[in-house]
């Protein structure tokens, strides 16, 4: 493999990992993200409701996000539901009830130590339809034709080959299946000093792709209906508190997209 997207992925794993250990967000060290408080601050400003916040375990919500996916996936019982970059469980634990018992939740991260937290944080919480995988979303740990929705909140950005998880999306979901991801996407350029930062890929500013990128990969990978159900600014002020020189340049955007049945309806 390529060794800068090895290098990459060592970099967020190491990121991460700092996340669970320190309590601190991917955002900078000195940004307002790293206490319980301020994690279900930026949770609020990005869509999810007090009720949400509080329905999971504590320490499940890391305040990573970029936008409320559960509330708009429209899932139902009995969905099979992939987690792509699932953190301590936020978002899983969000889905668990509304696929009931006759479903299943499966969260994917790559760093060993998210994992951890969130299985611990499954168990600590009781719940019996989820699962957590350590695994990469450019490789997915699942067979083929598997998931009937798949989610992802703010991660995609974070992955050195893009084209391959939307392909891979592609691959696990059923025929039929759906595809609903928060992300975010550049509107206009990043400064060459942003572009070159460690700590601002880790905190999902550098390695965004601009949007018609983005959904050209989305549609590349044989996704159709691909819609752009939202795009707003994102608050740099709150979570990159020393790269305010990118305000304006970074979008929070949600998508959905379809894989087709195989008799094309």
């Amino acid at each position: 493999m390529d060794r800068r997207i090895e290098d990459i992925k060592q970099l967020v794993r190491e990121g991460y990992a700092k996340v669970v250990r320190q309590r601190t967000s991917c955002c900078s060290t000195n940004s307002c993200c790293g206490s319980t408080n301020q994690a279900q601050d930026t949770s609020k400003a990005i869509g999810y409701s007090d009720l949400e916040i509080g329905a999971v375990p504590e320490g499940a919500n890391l305040g990573l996000g970029c936008g409320n996916l559960v509330a708009i996936a429209l899932l139902k019982e009995g969905d099979i539901v992939l987690d792509l970059g699932s953190g301590a469980g936020f978002d899983v634990f969000l889905a668990s009830p509304r696929v009931g018992k006759t479903g299943r939740v499966i969260g994917i991260d790559m760093t060993p130590e998210i994992v951890e937290r969130a299985r611990a944080n499954a168990k600590k919480g009781n719940y019996g339809n989820v699962e957590f995988r350590l695994g990469e979303i450019e490789k997915l740990p699942v067979r083929d034709n598997f998931a009937d929705v798949i989610i992802s909140n703010c991660v995609i950005n974070l992955s050195p080959d893009k084209e391959a998880v939307f392909k891979e999306s592609f691959r696990v979901l059923k025929p039929g299946g759906r595809l609903m991801v928060s992300d975010l996407v550049l509107v206009n350029e990043l400064s060459d000093s942003i572009k070159g930062s460690v700590e601002a890929y880790v905190g999902c500013l550098a390695g965004a792709l601009r949007k018609d990128k983005y959904l050209q990969f989305i549609t590349q990978a044989g996704f159709q209906d691909v819609k752009v159900i939202s795009l707003s600014n994102y608050p740099l002020d709150a979570m990159f508190d020393i790269f305010k020189d990118a305000e304006g340049a970074v979008a929070s955007i949600k998508v959905s997209a379809l894989k087709k049945k195989l008799n094309g309806a």
